[in-house]
């Protein structure tokens, strides 16, 4: 099987193929960035988020970390299309405004047991940048460091805003739940459960 540096070089080289194959091969990983951020079908999402790619190819210098540059696409593109939802009269925060607020509904991508449906609803709840840097680490098996290169910021910069996360999802998830016994179960062990929701994730997305 090709590599991604592989088939990016062919793409490079004008390989419709080569690029083909790559979108074949990230377009679950795609779909799942965008599950629990939208309410509506993120295909036109997906297929801008390749769009960008397409445009941008030249720009990939570092060909092995292709998948960070998706993701870093992928945010963009999300960002985008939550400030446009967002009131013309107010600027667009993603460090301040939820997927929630922006969308009140349920997202594409629902868990099955009650500490997976109180987990993801939290996650909607925090500001987006957020919740995606929690996203990105538990569901993608992302390094802080990965994240700080995809977001083009400073590493010590992620790691807090990781501290800041799950603080401020623990918040979300006492708000949510007036269950105890779901509350502790859910928080004493967010890695267990957000794993979990991860694999729901991969296989919804797969």
């Amino acid at each position: 099987m090709a590599s991604d540096r592989e088939l990016l070089e062919a793409w490079r080289e004008g390989d419709a193929t080569a690029g083909e194959a790559l979108f074949e091969r990230y377009y679950g990983l795609v779909s799942r960035f965008f599950a629990n951020k939208v309410t509506q079908d993120p295909a036109d999402l997906i297929q801008e988020t390749f769009l960008g790619c397409v445009r941008g190819r030249e720009r990939i210098r570092d060909d092995d970390h292709f998948r960070s540059y998706l993701f870093g696409t992928a945010y963009n593109v999300l960002r985008q299309h939550q400030r446009d939802r967002y009131a013309a009269d107010e600027r667009f925060d993603p460090g301040r405004v939820s997927c929630a607020d922006l969308a009140p509904g349920v997202g594409t991508l629902l868990g099955r047991g009650d500490e997976e449906r109180l987990l993801l609803a939290g996650l909607r709840r925090i500001p987006l940048e957020f919740q995606v840097v929690l996203e990105l680490f538990y569901w993608e098996d992302m390094t802080s460091a990965a994240i700080a290169q995809l977001l083009d910021e400073p590493h010590g910069t992620v790691r807090t805003r990781l501290r800041r996360a799950r603080e401020l999802l623990e918040a979300a998830l006492r708000e949510l739940t007036h269950d105890p016994g779901l509350l502790q179960r859910t928080t004493s062990d967010l890695d267990g459960w957000a794993a979990r929701v991860r694999a729901l994730a991969y296989e919804a997305h797969a």
